[in-house]
């Protein structure tokens, strides 16, 4: 039995400096290989430059594209845009508005085309014949000009489409991997290597899984009958994509994907087995690095690929952990007694690792921040990988040619290795390096797709490769000398505490220096997970049943609150700011205990609960940064001389703080703690479903310096909340809830005589998403899918209708009603569930009912199936017109209407006519049409290319209007003050016989 390693394991993002103190000591080789290193640089560079563009044949490549549109400028940016989506538009009307949207956004017409390759010629050509038809009036001289003018619309669109067209056919090798391989093919005795990379988007459907898994068959198939005779190394290879080959490849489905996936990747290995093929998992984003590790270490340990040297993955070196990956691999390679290929990348998606870390409140960083650094590691897995050959069969994909220079020097000779680059990039380089070193092999990783699936694609290159701080960008840009480009990484960054990007805060650093950013965790990182799993099972929290108030015990709370008043609001605006951050600080170090109260009471997924711990943590920190600055101290008004003026802010009285069970610790922790930094005393009623959260909650608070004569705990139902609010003792009322509710408040207090308080209301709404035939699909579904069903669509901001472009729709929905079947709905307390309960029998009930009127009025597209109990499975339906959605219904429903292009303004007035306003999602790629939707509505938080669910305190700040709420937004900058009076004090300085400070100035 071989000596298997146990799964990998590394942390997940360890600090810079360390990783960078580590590396330093084995960066400089001796003076004469630096020197060898320098020279073989500085002559592929040149080759790079001395490049002529006008050879015959000479397409250009993504460096000329680069030179010609940098992405530092509007033309740079707007192509990119044009041609992430253009071809995906079917409809004429919406490419008409998206050419002209992005073709206004640069000067095209004036641009004068640098670069003489063809490719880039004929693109600028097209893209400036495009942009002189469609400026309105403009009257062209010349032929040229009479006939552009000539020409229409249909031109201008045909014109710009072959622009995208020609650029995607350079990038591809092939829409057909047959194409693929016959262009592929060798010509005059030239030794070619290839791997094949079949283009598309991760699966969102089963249906789509299935697609890939026999597109990559076909392709094995196909690649193998033509592959020759050559033996391994010397022969073709394909790469492919585990997110590709199922719907939910994620870390919380783990159990799943083992199951679905390992026999998935095992035939197709086997597959390529047969053919002798070289056969690369290739990488995935970081929070799926160790369940990508798991389903390669077990297809791997498969008997039946004994013997077989092809198979592969590619390892990224701008991620932290890529040394410890390298030595995981060549564990499970000698534990099998195998042969494996690796591809050293240095990393696609960097921008993406960067976002995640932030928004999920991270410790640190996966990937490095910068970009010399990554360079640093690449040449130190470089030289481990260099080291285990034969046992590791290195491929060093790079276009930076002193990484190539430095590889060459670390090999030592040119066997037991390649280089790669990808189809359509450094040639001139690969030129140049086969005419010095005829030995050497590299191999062209090459797209196979479509032109739609390829120009998203492209795409990224460019973003990847066009960053100013890229070297193939410096390298085409004759203003950057040599020597600057042979500059090592390890002298770019000096010293090991220079090693993180001085721009670039830790993800608990995102707010600084005004607060801290809440702490989550990363669901991809196993140990991680299983402490949080294991200390949310230890917590077992008190679930003893919480009394309900009597109307008297609510009266007593309200003279308690009332007489705690006086001395809560003079006590100092740093005390009651530090009160809040202490609470913030127990809420994270008493995580597992909320969580477990939030999955047992509140029947949370673990994710959504975490989520809800976060923005607790994060109301109470940012109400205390505000209160700082609104109660610290008084504002200083301009006026004559001889008096001073001074605005402050100070306490109403006592708040009633009336919470919903969807949010029963965020939403009721941030009311309460909003109405306790402005100098209020506060009785607060919790949902009569989640008492025991809130008296958790409460409990905390205390403990964090609140003091019990400030903040009453009342419990009970609906009457216990009447009774508060129609007390004539309270200065203010805080409510989150129906729309029905809020009005019944709004009413109660109207009738009240004494003084007029404020309500400060958040409600629901009928929630609404557009979606252009811009947009792109996978995205659509993906926000779509989290914005309907997450929290079993139990959210005020979730999605409930959906307006789809007719040209699209049936794709989209097809792909959305999919991704929903691949949702596991159950018991919240498992990790892998999507779909937990609804709050209780009666909400069920509702949701049924309404579900039953649908599927007689409306066209069902999806039904879930539901286990017993509170459970609701996520349904969509069709409607034929928006007006037949009457009231927001509060769970997984999703309503869908298509609409035309030309009646996008009938959407809107269908939107305004409900009178909700609360949340709105866009997807479309065409900026005018955005601004317009923007201009038109009046909804309190849209949300463009994104889901349109989980606002962040003081980033996006919440609420909405109309039937939606009164404002003012919680978590942002004016939320405070509508729970403060203002007091304006004037005194006369010169009262006491004369203004000495004027007297006193000097001329």
């Amino acid at each position: 039995m071989p000596n298997i390693p146990p799964p990998f394991s590394a942390p997940y993002a360890p600090d810079d400096a360390d990783t960078a103190a580590r590396l330093f000591p084995s960066s400089h080789l001796a003076p004469p290989q630096e020197a060898r290193i320098d020279r073989t640089a500085t002559r592929l560079i040149e080759a790079i430059r001395k490049r002529d563009d006008r050879l015959a044949g000479n397409l250009g490549g993504v460096e000329d594209m680069l030179r010609e549109f940098a992405l530092s400028t509007k033309e740079g940016l707007a192509l990119m845009v044009l041609a992430e989506a253009l071809l995906r538009v079917p409809d004429a009307r919406t490419a008409d508005q998206f050419i002209e949207d992005k073709l206004g956004e640069g000067d095209f017409i004036h641009h004068e085309t640098k670069s003489t390759a063809f490719l880039v010629n004929a693109s600028a050509w097209a893209l400036g014949l495009s942009a002189r038809v469609i400026q309105p009036g403009e009257t062209p001289d010349g032929t040229i000009g009479r006939l552009v003018k000539r020409l229409g619309a249909p031109a201008v669109r045909t014109a710009t489409r072959q622009a995208m067209r020609l650029m995607g056919n350079h990038f591809v090798l092939g829409e057909t991997i047959e194409q693929a391989l016959d262009r592929g093919k060798p010509r005059s005795g030239q030794k070619l290597r290839y791997s094949f990379d079949m283009l598309g988007e991760g699966a969102r459907t089963a249906a789509d899984a299935k697609r890939y898994f026999d597109a990559y068959a076909s392709a094995i198939e196909t690649i193998g009958r033509a592959a020759g005779n050559h033996p391994l190394p010397d022969r073709p290879g394909i790469s492919v994509k585990l997110s590709a080959l199922h719907p939910r490849f994620e870390a919380i489905s783990r159990d799943r994907v083992m199951a679905e996936l390992v026999p998935q990747l095992l035939d197709l290995a086997r597959r390529a087995r047969a053919y002798d093929l070289n056969f690369t998992v290739d990488a995935e984003e970081a929070d799926r690095l160790e369940l990508s590790l798991d389903v390669i270490a077990a297809t791997l340990a498969d008997p039946s690929l004994a013997g077989w040297d092809g198979f592969g993955l590619a390892i990224q070196a701008y991620q932290k952990r890529a040394g410890a990956v390298i030595d995981y691999i060549h564990e499970l390679a000698r534990a099998h007694d195998r042969k494996l290929m690796v591809r050293l990348v240095k990393g696609a998606y960097w921008d993406t690792e960067i976002k995640r870390a932030q928004e999920r409140g991270l410790d640190g960083y996966p990937v490095f921040t910068r970009k010399a650094m990554t360079d640093l590691n690449y040449v130190a897995c470089a030289s481990t990988l260099l080291a285990l050959r034969p046992r590791i069969f290195p491929q060093f994909a790079t276009h930076n040619a002193l990484t190539v220079a430095s590889v060459l020097e670390l090999a030592g000779d040119s066997s037991g290795f390649e280089f790669q680059r990808l189809h359509g990039m450094g040639e001139a380089l690969y030129e140049q390096l086969a005419k010095d070193h005829p030995d050497i092999a590299y191999r062209t990783y090459a797209p196979v797709g479509s032109h739609r699936d390829l120009l998203a694609y492209l795409v990224r290159r460019l973003l990847e490769n066009g960053a100013n701080s890229s070297f193939v960008a410096q390298a085409a840009d004759y203003r950057v000398p040599v020597p600057a480009l042979l500059k090592r990484p390890v002298d770019l960054i000096v010293r090991p505490d220079h090693a993180h990007h001085a721009r670039i805060p830790l993800p608990g650093d995102l707010f600084a220096p005004e607060r801290h950013n809440s702490r989550g965790i990363e669901f991809g990182e196993r140990a991680a997970l299983e402490r949080l799993l294991a200390d949310v099972k230890a917590a077992a929290p008190d679930l003893k049943p919480v009394p309900d108030a009597t109307p008297e015990q609510a009266g007593a709370a309200i003279a308690a609150a009332r007489a705690g008043f006086a001395g809560w609001s003079r006590t100092q605006a740093a005390t009651r700011a530090a009160a809040l951050e202490q609470a913030a600080h127990l809420l994270e170090s008493r995580g597992a205990h909320f969580l477990a109260l939030l999955q047992t009471e509140g029947g949370k997924t673990l994710d959504d609960a975490l989520s809800e711990l976060r923005e607790a943590a994060d109301f109470c920190r940012y109400y205390a940064a505000q209160g700082r600055k609104l109660f610290g101290h008084a504002a200083a008004m301009p006026g004559p001389t001889g008096e001073s003026n001074a605005l402050a802010m100070r306490g109403r009285g006592v708040f009633v703080a009336i919470s919903p069970w969807n949010f029963p610790l965020a939403i009721f922790l941030g009311q309460v703690t909003a109405a306790l930094m402005a100098g209020n005393s506060v009785v607060a009623k919790p949902a009569e479903q989640t008492p025991r959260i809130a008296r958790e909650a409460v409990a905390l608070l205390y403990e964090a310096g609140i003091p019990t004569s400030a903040l009453h705990l009342v419990t009970g139902d609906g009457r216990i909340g009447a009774a508060l609010t129609a007390h004539a003792d309270i200065a203010g009322i805080v409510f989150t809830g129906s729309t029905e509710v809020a009005r019944h408040i709004n009413r109660t207090l109207a009738a009240k005589d004494g003084p007029i308080v404020p309500l400060i209301a958040e409600t629901g709404g009928i929630n609404a998403m557009i979606a252009d035939a811009t947009a792109l699909p996978e995205q659509v579904a993906d926000d779509v899918v989290t914005s309907a069903f997450r929290s079993a669509g139990q959210r005020c901001s979730a999605l409930r209708l959906l307006f789809v472009q007719e040209d699209v729709a049936d794709r989209m929905i097809e792909m959305i009603a999919g991704a929903a079947r691949e949702l596991k709905i159950g018991d919240p307390s498992d990790v892998a569930t999507h779909v937990g309960p609804v709050i209780d029998a009666e909400a069920k009930q509702r949701l049924d009912t309404h579900v039953a009127r649908m599927k007689s009025e409306a066209r069902l597209h999806f039904a879930g199936i539901a286990p017993e109990g509170c459970f609701v499975a996520p349904h969509i339906f069709e409607l034929r017109d928006a007006g037949q959605l009457t009231e927001e219904v509060f769970g997984p429903i999703l309503h869908v209407v298509r609409y035309r292009a030309e009646t996008l303004e009938r959407v809107l007035q269908s939107i305004e006519r409900t009178g909700y306003g609360l949340t709105l999602g866009i997807h479309s790629r065409i900026d005018d049409t955005v601004e317009a939707i923007i201009d038109r509505v009046q909804v309190g938080n849209i949300y463009v290319n994104r889901n349109m669910i989980g606002a962040v305190v003081g980033v996006q700040p919440f609420g909405g209007n109309g039937l939606s709420g009164t404002g003012p937004k919680a978590g942002g900058p004016h939320y405070l003050a509508r729970f403060a009076t203002e007091q304006t004090v004037t005194i006369n300085t010169a009262a006491a016989g004369g203004n000495a400070a004027l007297l006193a100035g000097e001329e």
